[in-house]
């Protein structure tokens, strides 16, 4: 979605005048001359000057290469509404699977933003800002993908973004393989200029307010030196669950014939802000963690404090379980649409002109970028386990108990003879000569400690450079260095220690919650802090030159070379394992890389122009890689043009994935078969079954342990791209470009991780399981076992936390079509635009050692950043009118119909089998389940020129107030929609106003 322009040269330039946000990878003018300023694609000074343009080292007088490039420009952004870089560049129709939203917040990024081009993954596009790279945000997505931070990079400095939607690792190396976003800033300066903007969603909450100011001096063509100041700000405010209401805050889908994935609503469950107890032996008195194994001594819950349940009660028959509940909907109470956020950023840069032929400049930029998530549950005592211990079968341990008998000092209580009953356990009085048999397992959610984390992530970055010309060449250096500081706060995690001390001491209230203090609190779940860095140190230089002319026009020749240091410090925020619930991740590096590369560009024919590039990349880990690419376009009529590419690129290991002292956990949402479910009291068949009420059977979150693989090898790429640009009159233009890459060598984590977690739940108890599993292959082994049922203690207990290795393995191919068309019509103060841009994608396979994964349409692959899937046809369709000083621009987003299943989590494509969100018999026979609808939104914005100094704006976001489809399959953190595709659609109608000014 986004304000687009495909670009092309001087026979084939871009038709658009100033239109607003171009939806469309608008297509080019086929003519010698532009009939008007194409300042869409730049400044009409830029379309007289040479330009710098993504994906090669030559400048030009347009941003027309063989290679489609799509150009957004601030007069665009501002025209669409946008306001950040973030909405900008992910707005593309080619972001696909793999792209990270500010929505998604309780994975590994939560709280940062990346694009994936062609949905190869954030680690396959690479993000420049003026040319020149910048340090990775210091937490991989997924745990192993790296990537610039989009929220980092301020947004009132943005003269243009480039996007080039093909392979460029013959430029710019690692990371080029999806395509590459530049980010142009402004190169000078002067006078007075800024904005004020303030708005909220029509339901009165997510406010957002904005402001920038930049500041010049210094006229850069008469004076020779320019320097400016610029700062912003920006402050979004929350979005809960409850707001919306339903679907977007529950998982109890029964209204609509689906089934209660809510962790509590009619059914019992171990989560919930009341403690429910059943009796158990405890074999040591001191130790919570020491329940007896086997049979409960009792089926019969007991809730602490039933009285306190403002929600209502509910009888507990289901199961095999007896007992009165209390009802909670736990996404309603905690879960969050949007953070809040604050960002601010200040940047300045000196320019001058140190001699006639010679160019230096400095810039320096520093962003904070504030995000506090409040949207994850409580923290849980249920069968929680210590760490420690692999392969760790549990059926030992059924979870933390409450003992009889609780003293001061929490240590000896077994002993001390001035220890007491415990108030907490309903069993103490009536066990009190036999401790050992009235011990109170415990299910609870801590429900008055706030859970969460405040991620504060500050960028500083420096780059300085010198340009200039000698006797027919033209060179340049430029230095960079970034440095990404991220510090994690983390809220409301039970710290182990704490918890044993205070439930062998007592001093938690189990009973009534709101009567702890906040020293109790803190005991229990104390803030934990991390810091984490990454940074970057880059030279580059190359010198360019006409060596003599052809047909077409001069022979250029291009030759560079660049050196970088990247360092990554991603510290283990549980590195002592002292803390439930948070994860071991983390990864070190650092390296260096020595890079030459050489481009020509020969328009060996009036009508034709070939270009090929290549570069050598040497790692210092001691793997090198070469990338070769060439690209032509044919212009055989001014009406009509043929262009195309084809490159090989690579991606290096990333330091989670190689780094020897990397190690990471991630969880995926995971829901036992129907084989499992029904021995745990379930009811149904194999092939469609429910969980009768035991909350053993319900969702639950799988984790997978990975550690750093020094041995991996890059992945490689080889892509191609053939395409047509079209204008038959002055008016109407097209383009239509074909893709298709292969990557190869994939970096994945256990490519038979589903096959692995299928052989688990064949078998029949958890040793056969855990040897079944490491039958698999290689490094796959059973990390964590659950807890054995104490409903149904004989059954399978459920598999918590997989070994699985780091390894090369696989290749995935993708391939669709890029169409765009527009329309331009002007007449006297009239002026009137149209433009479309759609991408479908024809495939995208993952090809296994077992056999080929199908994700185009459908919600894989779901293991990628927030699972939301790759669907197969997005576009964008804008129409602006102006009439003098008025501007209108309506903006439409398609996102097209998905298919609710994902074969990377053992989910057939025939998703009329197997479904997991519906109650029906049979399963899945209602399309809600087996499909998440399309999905159109509407924004509109109205600007008036009052006159040069001051412009006044409004903007109407999702007009129609479309809201999201369903998507019961949707990653558990946002319940029932994708927050990728469907996010205006849950935050609904906004309005926005604002002012510009100039001096």
């Amino acid at each position: 979605m986004a304000i687009f322009q495909n670009a092309h040269r001087n026979r084939l330039l871009a038709t658009a005048a100033p239109l607003g946000l171009l939806l469309a990878a608008a297509p080019a003018a086929a003519q010698d001359k532009p009939a008007t300023p194409a300042t869409d694609v730049a400044s009409t000074d830029d379309q007289q000057q040479d330009i710098v343009v993504t994906g090669t080292l030559f400048r030009r007088t347009d941003t027309e290469t063989p290679s489609p490039v799509t150009v957004l420009t601030s007069d665009s952004l501002a025209k669409a509404g946008i306001t950040n870089v973030s909405d900008a560049i992910r707005s593309i129709s080619a972001d696909s699977a793999g792209s990270i939203g500010t929505g998604f917040q309780t994975g590994f990024s939560a709280g940062g933003s990346a694009v994936s081009l062609r949905g190869l993954g954030v680690s396959s596009t690479l993000v420049l800002i003026n040319g020149l790279r910048s340090a990775n945000f210091p937490i991989n997505d997924d745990g192993h993908n790296a990537y610039v931070d989009l929220n980092s990079i301020p947004f009132s400095l943005i003269d243009r973004v480039q996007v080039l939607k093909d392979g460029a690792s013959s430029i710019y190396g690692a990371d080029a393989i999806g395509g590459v976003v530049n980010i142009f800033l402004k190169k000078q300066f002067t006078g007075l200029e800024g904005s004020i903007q303030g708005g909220t969603t029509e339901k009165g909450d997510g406010s957002r307010y904005r402001a920038e100011l930049t500041a010049g001096i210094g006229d850069y063509e008469t004076k020779g030196w320019n320097f400016y100041l610029n700062g912003e700000y920006q402050w979004d405010g929350r979005i809960s669950n409850h707001s919306r209401g339903f679907p977007y805050n529950t998982q109890d889908l029964r209204p609509v014939g689906g089934r209660d994935n809510n962790t509590a609503d009619d059914t019992l469950t171990a989560n919930t802000p009341t403690a429910y107890v059943t009796r158990v032996g405890q074999t040591d008195l001191n130790n919570p963690l020491s329940g007896q194994a086997g049979s409960p001594l009792t089926n019969q819950y007991l809730a602490l404090g039933i009285a306190n349940c403002a929600g209502g009660t509910y009888a507990i028959t289901s199961g095999g379980a007896q007992g009165t509940g209390c009802k909670y909907d736990l996404t309603d109470l905690y879960r969050q649409i949007q953070p809040k956020q604050e960002r601010y950023s200040f940047t300045g840069k000196f320019s001058v002109r140190l001699a006639e032929n010679v160019e230096a400049y400095v810039m320096g930029s520093y962003s904070r970028d504030f995000v506090s998530i409040t949207s994850a549950f409580p923290s849980a005592i249920r069968q929680t386990q210590p760490f420690g211990g692999a392969p760790a079968i549990a059926s030992s341990n059924p979870g933390i108990v409450l003992p009889v008998y609780i003293c001061a000092s929490g240590v000896n209580c077994a002993t001390d003879p001035s220890r007491q009953l415990n108030p907490n356990n309903p069993y103490a009085a009536a066990y009190a000569a036999n401790p050992t048999q009235g011990a109170a397992r415990i299910y609870y959610l801590f429900g008055d400690i706030k859970a969460g984390s405040d991620r504060v992530n500050e960028v500083a970055r420096v780059a300085t450079g010198l340009n200039g010309s000698f006797s027919g060449f033209d060179w340049k250096i430029d230095g960079v260095y970034a440095r990404d500081d991220l510090r994690i706060t983390q809220h409301g995690l039970l710290n182990i220690a704490g918890l044993m001390k205070a439930i062998n001491t007592g001093s938690y209230n189990f009973v009534n919650p709101s009567a702890n203090t906040d020293a109790v609190r803190n005991a229990i779940a104390p803030d934990k802090v991390t810091p984490s860095y990454s940074q970057m140190y880059s030279l580059d230089a190359s010198v360019s030159k006409k060596l003599f002319d052809l047909p077409g026009g001069p022979l250029q020749f291009a030759v560079g070379g660049q050196v970088r240091n990247e360092k990554l410090i991603n510290r283990n925020q549980n590195a002592a394992l002292d803390t439930y619930g948070l994860t071991t991740s983390s990864a070190f590096g650092k390296h260096t890389v020595w890079a030459g590369y050489f481009e020509l560009d020969a328009p060996v024919l009036d009508i034709l122009d070939i270009n090929v590039s290549g570069r050598y990349d040497h790692y210092s880990e001691g793997f090198s890689h070469f990338s070769p690419k060439v690209g032509f376009k044919l212009t055989p009529i001014k009406e009509f043009a043929i262009r195309g590419t084809y490159s090989q690129g690579f991606r290096a290991p990333t330091f989670a994935e190689s780094g020897p002292n990397s190690q990471y956990a991630g969880f995926v949402s995971t829901t036992p078969p129907c084989s499992f479910i029904l021995s745990h009291g379930g009811t149904g068949t194999t092939a469609s079954c429910s969980a009768n009420g035991n909350p053993y059977n319900s969702q639950y979150s799988l984790g997978r342990g990975y550690a750093g693989n020094p041995n991996l090898q890059p992945e490689t790429s080889r892509s191609f791209t053939v395409g047509t640009i079209f204008q038959p009159v002055k008016w109407f233009s097209a383009t239509v470009d074909y893709y298709n890459v292969k990557k190869s060598n994939l970096i994945v984590g256990g490519p038979l991780t589903g096959a692995a977690v299928s052989a688990y739940y064949a078998a029949a108890n958890a040793t056969a399981a855990c040897a079944a599993v490491a039958a698999v292959g290689a490094g796959y082994s059973c990390n964590v076992v659950d807890a054995v049922d104490p409903l149904y203690p004989t059954a399978l207990p459920r598999l918590l936390i997989l070994n699985v290795p780091w390894v090369n393995a696989n290749f995935a191919i993708t391939s669709g079509i890029d169409a765009s068309a527009a329309i331009k019509f002007s007449a006297g103060d009239f002026r009137f635009t149209s433009k479309v841009e759609v991408t479908h994608i024809f495939k995208y396979d993952l090809h296994t050692a077992t056999g080929v994964q199908h994700y185009a349409g459908t919600l894989g692959p779901y293991d990628l950043s927030s699972g939301n899937g790759t669907p197969d046809w997005r576009g964008n369709w804008q129409s602006t009118v102006e009439y003098g000083p008025w501007s209108l621009s309506a903006t439409a987003y398609y996102v097209g119909k998905i298919k609710a299943v994902s074969e990377d989590q053992g989910l057939p494509l025939d998703c009329a089998h197997g479904n997991l969100y519906t109650r029906s018999a049979p399963q899945n026979t209602d399309p809600r389940f087996c499909y998440i609808n399309s999905f159109i939104n509407v924004d509109l914005n109205a600007s008036v020129r009052v006159n040069d100094k001051f412009t006044f704006f409004t903007n109407v976001g999702n007009l129609f107030n479309a809201r999201a489809p369903l998507a019961a399959a949707a990653y558990g953190s946002a319940p029932n929609f994708l927050t990728t595709w469907h996010y205006a659609g849950v935050v609904g109608r906004k309005f926005s106003a604002g002012a510009n000014f100039k001096f």
